[in-house]
């Protein structure tokens, strides 16, 4: 569906995109994480045909970027693109016709798309009279109304309470269902574990590491994560390094990464003598995995710190 080769860009001096490598199959999620200025803001855009490469490849659907991929591409970006004043299904209407709908075609289309969204009890209401969360959906409906093949939704999450949150993932999961190919962009990091088949992690313009959760989780050396509080930190990271735990930093979090699963009685153990104030286990998270794939080289070299 999606295909990015050798992608580079560049504004000045600053190179945003560095031999950018991507592949999205027709009808996969694909999670495309990274921190703020790591490319991704570029990489939509470029997509989009709103900014030039300045070299490699993009196709979608088999063809190469051009003002006409545009109608393959439906994008719901982090801020609404709604007109407050208007209603849902006159917000809708202006967008199909920007897509070239016809009459016909464009009212029928509309209606469908609000009922996709759950918001067909609402296409005469004002936009500024709804929820947040509605506001969200009727947002990607925005992107959803010319029935493009690739829909790209930027943080469509952000800032919803956790009931929308859980509507949005929802309609997400539908979309999918109806073999919408989607590229996802999201900070939230259990999203990104709920809802994505393929995970890319992008770091200075390139793919760090890319995959499902299980192919992913064999950047962690571990099979679950450690995270103890204690005021005799060096003592405690040389006794765990006597058994295999490798130590590392994560923000103020003193953490060992436990290479097999022991029961907490084992665990504790393992720090005796060291006064522990506290101490929590989990599986390896995408949280982790991210951590250590983005900071490979800060958390290395201060992990005995």
């Amino acid at each position: 569906m999606l295909k990015i080769k050798n992608l580079n860009k560049s504004y000045g001096a600053r190179k945003v995109l560095n031999n950018l490598n991507l592949n999205i199959d027709t009808g996969q999620i694909y999670g495309l994480l990274g921190a703020n200025g790591a490319g991704k803001t570029t990489t939509i855009n470029i997509i989009c045909n709103l900014i030039q490469a300045d070299s490699g490849y993009i196709s979608i659907h088999n063809q190469p970027i051009t003002d006409d991929t545009k109608a393959l591409i439906g994008i719901a970006p982090q801020e609404n693109l709604l007109y407050k004043t208007l209603s849902c299904e006159e917000n809708l209407t202006f967008f199909a016709q920007i897509y070239g709908l016809r009459a016909r075609t464009c009212r029928e289309q509309v209606l469908k798309t609000l009922a996709d969204v759950k918001l067909f009890d609402r296409a005469k209401s004002p936009v500024e009279t709804l929820s947040g969360g509605m506001q969200r959906r009727l947002n990607m409906a925005v992107a959803l109304v010319h029935q493009p093949k690739l829909v790209i939704l930027d943080e469509p999450t952000t800032g919803l309470d956790i009931e929308a949150r859980y509507e949005i993932w929802e309609l997400i999961k539908q979309l999918k269902n109806q073999g919408i190919t989607i590229l996802l962009t999201t900070h939230l990091l259990d999203e990104a574990e709920r809802l994505c088949d393929k995970i890319g992690i992008l770091k200075n313009g390139q793919i760090l590491a890319e995959g499902n959760l299980e192919q992913l989780r064999q950047y962690i050396p571990a099979d679950e994560v450690v995270t103890i509080k204690t005021p005799n930190e060096e003592k405690a990271i040389a006794l765990a390094q006597e058994y295999g735990f490798t130590p590392r930093r994560y923000g103020s979090d003193l953490t060992f990464l436990i290479p097999e699963a022991l029961e907490l009685k084992e665990i504790i153990a393992r720090f005796e003598g060291v006064d522990i104030d506290s101490i929590s286990r989990q599986p390896v998270r995408l949280e982790h995995i991210y951590l250590e794939v983005t900071q490979q080289d800060s958390v290395k070299s201060n992990n005995v710190r």
